[in-house]
């Protein structure tokens, strides 16, 4: 079994598909992929991507505010606390810091993501953090203000050896996406090559992001197959053997999951 620890099933392009979500899934599954994680990513999504999890045994979710949705309305601990004791609620995110996109809203960026991982800290839930071109703030808040025996992931992972090396050092996983499949993504293979394997998590963040073959089409869950693929090569793994690995990974990272 393989899982997608990350997608959005709210945004999937639905359009070539006649039976919808249903047979988006089925066609994840027909490959091998067990398990969804549809994550949340701010206050007007979290009843959807939960009410998806309701209506499908293999599907969990999480709740939290994206740092680029922070200006549409932000969570205190105590309302993220609250979002996290619903049905299939296996984790606050995602949350984190994007320098990338937006720098007006950095203050606001670290008060939500502060936010989260206090909250986590207190639910005890792991985090799903999205960072970019934010290193050392990522790092920091995380140390200040994070759970080491919840922590929580670096999703699709697109920086540093030294930012993962020091994620890792606070008990964090790191999740690759399509990305590293990407023919400019050299460093990122490095990086790839260098996780260690019971910290490593593979995804789609479909619909965006879908790994070569695939590349610029609408991404979707099936496509995570690819990802592990490409990585269990890279790494000189079979196949199955990574895919056991990074599925009994997910669950010890969200054992609401199990």
């Amino acid at each position: 079994m393989l899982v997608d620890s990350h997608c959005h099933l709210d945004r999937l392009k639905l359009e070539q598909f006649d039976g919808g979500l249903n047979e988006v899934l089925d066609l994840a599954r027909s490959r091998g992929i067990g398990k969804f994680l549809c994550v949340g990513i701010s206050l007007d999504n979290a009843d959807r991507v939960v009410e998806i999890a309701g209506q499908h045994d293999d599907v969990v979710c999480s709740v939290g505010v994206h740092p680029l949705d922070v200006e549409s309305g932000l969570a205190d601990v105590d309302r993220l606390i609250e979002l996290s004791k619903q049905p299939n609620v296996v984790a606050l995110g995602e949350t984190g810091l994007d320098y990338y996109y937006s720098t007006e809203t950095k203050d606001v960026q670290k008060q939500s993501f502060t936010a989260h991982l206090q909250a986590a800290a207190k639910a005890g839930l792991p985090v799903i953090v999205h960072t970019r071109d934010a290193r050392e703030d990522t790092i920091e808040l995380i140390r200040e203000h994070g759970s080491r025996e919840h922590a929580g992931v670096l999703h699709c992972f697109t920086e540093s050896w030294e930012m993962a090396k020091a994620a890792l050092d606070l008990n964090y996983y790191i999740s690759l996406s399509g990305i590293v499949t990407f023919k400019n993504a050299a460093e990122l293979r490095e990086v790839a090559k260098q996780v260690p394997l019971d910290r490593l998590l593979v995804e789609t963040d479909s619909p965006y992001l879908a790994p070569v073959p695939y590349r610029g089409k609408p991404n979707i869950p099936a496509y995570v197959r690819e990802v592990a693929e490409f990585i269990s090569e890279l790494r000189g793994l079979e196949y199955e053997e990574l895919a056991e690995i990074t599925t009994n990974n997910f669950h010890r990272l969200f054992p609401r999951a199990a």
